[in-house]
């Protein structure tokens, strides 16, 4: 059975998806951005077609939509408009996994060396780290909670959402799309 059509790009075969471990993602950053979106690491399905948050019912991008951050849903493909909208995306770790606790501690703490650079090199006013737990590890910020951190990354501040995973049931969409909306709300406030 051959490839399916999905959106703009072709649908990997299963063999493809699980060929992509290990493989990272080009960020969507620019300058003076108002929010630089982290998450833990790309999974299989991005990191084989090349895009964020590509796996069709990622929460991701309804959950944006949602929460005010972009005027329609947009589509994996569509990840460029971000920037349009003062947005960006990028990962703790660019080693694309079946599952984010594949990820080792060390991996994550070593990480917010990355973002720092990212933090200050492009100066987002915000960066938001996609899910409590990967906040927890890679700070050492064992009791934080979701919102507002009392960390810094350069001039960024920091906010933890949850994390879009489908994997994560503490959030339905409904709820997950209120946090992305308190973040929005703080931002244009």
């Amino acid at each position: 059975m051959g490839a399916e059509q999905a959106g703009p790009f072709r649908r990997p075969t299963p063999q493809e998806v699980a060929a992509a471990a290990g493989r990272g993602l080009a960020d969507v950053i620019g300058p003076g951005l108002r929010v630089l979106f982290c998450g833990f690491n790309p999974g299989l399905y991005s990191a084989a077609v090349g895009l964020p948050f590509a796996r069709k019912g990622s929460r991701f991008w309804p959950a944006l939509h949602g929460g005010g951050f972009t005027d329609r849903e947009l589509r994996p493909w569509e990840h460029d408009e971000l920037l349009r909208h003062g947005l960006g995306i990028t990962s703790l770790s660019n080693r694309a996994t079946a599952r984010a606790d594949e990820l080792t501690s060390a991996e994550l703490v070593a990480g917010v060396t990355g973002l720092a650079v990212k933090a200050q090199r492009y100066r987002p006013r915000w960066v938001a780290i996609l899910g409590v737990t990967a906040y927890r590890i890679a700070f050492v910020r064992p009791r934080a909670a979701l919102g507002p951190q009392p960390d810094r990354l350069g001039p960024a501040r920091l906010w933890v959402l949850p994390n879009p995973s489908g994997l994560n049931a503490h959030f339905p969409l409904p709820a997950l799309t209120a946090e992305f909306g308190k973040l929005r709300q703080e931002i244009d406030g």
